[in-house]
């Protein structure tokens, strides 16, 4: 970006039917029916939320070139798409069940976005686009091993593909879950070490592997630096707010009290990663009602029974892309990268497309803090 700063959204891809889908769900479904039928938990809880574009189908180009265009007018410069691989038949994304189980050997799930959307878009190279594998399932060796060549062959050759530091950026979500299925730690070492020479070999630059520190967090026994300098890691981000900071009250949250935290947690996050730049983000919103079902208690519980932010005026939102802007600027993050949660999580209130009560104002937010 022109202004030194490179701002990467995350993009949740359930917005598109998906065979893997329609054999549990029916003939046509996507996540858009959930959140057409999300209801008001409590006295002041915003829900249904209604996107302003209608609910489009995401693997159509035309409506990936409106997001990008849209994005790209707004100061954002990277699409991190939220991948996955190897999903067992009948996992839900949306509750996350069956995260202990092992992956079955189905492929690629939810890659329409990308794939027939995104990649076919007129104007794709507003954007640049990286892959953050949303790995909620353990996976073998051998099954690793098929990733990283359909990566290699469908992605990574991508003239647009985000490059850090010299690298094809590639992030992993739950590393814990990842040293599981491949047996120990010293196996996943060898299995990042087999991708970053499958891309050598592919005559491509460097693979630059970050992690979402959330998923060091869960490896206990073990400090973030020392696991980041065992796996060779290039950088750590961040995905969502709430998998580092509890509310204290429940069902709803203060949003602008919530965000008070956050460069403290920035700032313990840096210091437990030293030796690569940690990448802040910043969480528009989070309500994940919509993925209860709706016939069902709203209880305090695990996820997605969680707690809900009230309030999250655009302009707060604002303040908190201001202050990551003033991290990396204050840290000298090489490169001054922040990633936002997200594009369209929308059954979980995380979301810059418009909606029907603010319109474009947190896309206005990225331009008025980055794009001028």
């Amino acid at each position: 970006m022109p202004n030194g700063y490179e701002i990467a959204v995350y993009y949740f891809p359930q917005w598109h039917a998906d065979p893997r889908n329609e054999t549990v769900r029916g003939k046509g479904w996507c996540e858009w029916e959930s959140l057409k039928e999300a209801k008001p938990r409590f006295s002041g809880h915003e829900q249904p939320k209604i996107p302003q574009w209608g609910y489009y189908d995401e693997a159509d180009p035309a409506v990936s070139q409106m997001q990008i265009d849209a994005a790209a007018d707004h100061g954002i410069d990277i699409f991190l798409y939220d991948w996955y691989w190897d999903m067992s038949p009948g996992f839900n994304i949306a509750g996350l069940e069956g995260n202990s189980a092992q992956a079955t050997q189905t492929g690629p799930f939810l890659q329409r976005a990308l794939e027939d959307g995104f990649l076919h878009a007129d104007n794709r190279a507003r954007l640049k686009f990286a892959l953050m594998w949303a790995n909620h399932q353990p996976v073998s060796r051998e099954r690793f091993d098929a990733m990283t060549e359909y990566i290699v062959d469908h992605y990574l050759h991508e003239k647009n593909y985000w490059m850090v530091n010299g690298g094809l950026f590639f992030s992993i979500y739950e590393m814990n879950t990842l040293v599981r299925g491949l047996g120990g730690l010293p196996e996943t070492r060898a299995a990042l070490n087999s991708f970053r020479a499958k891309v050598k070999e592919a005559g491509l630059p460097p693979l630059h592997i970050d992690a979402m520190e959330c998923g060091l967090e869960q490896m206990a026994g073990y400090r973030h630096a020392e696991l980041v300098k065992y796996f060779s890691l290039d950088s750590v981000t961040s995905y969502v707010w709430y998998h580092n900071l509890a509310a204290p009250t429940f069902p709803a949250a203060d949003y602008e009290t919530y965000e008070a935290d956050v460069p403290a947690l920035w700032e313990k996050l840096a210091e437990e990663c030293s030796g690569v730049p940690y990448f802040p983000n910043v969480t528009m919103g989070w309500d994940p009602s919509p993925r209860v079902p709706q016939n069902q208690p709203y209880a305090h519980g695990d996820y997605p029974n969680t707690f809900i932010l009230m309030d999250n005026k655009p302009e707060l939102f604002e303040k908190s892309l201001r202050q990551a802007k003033q991290f990396v600027d204050e840290h000298h993050t090489t490169p001054r990268a922040i990633t936002l949660y997200a594009w369209n999580e929308w059954t979980e209130g995380g979301y810059l497309e418009p909606d029907t009560v603010h319109g474009m104002r947190y896309l206005e937010a990225v331009r008025d803090v980055f794009a001028k």
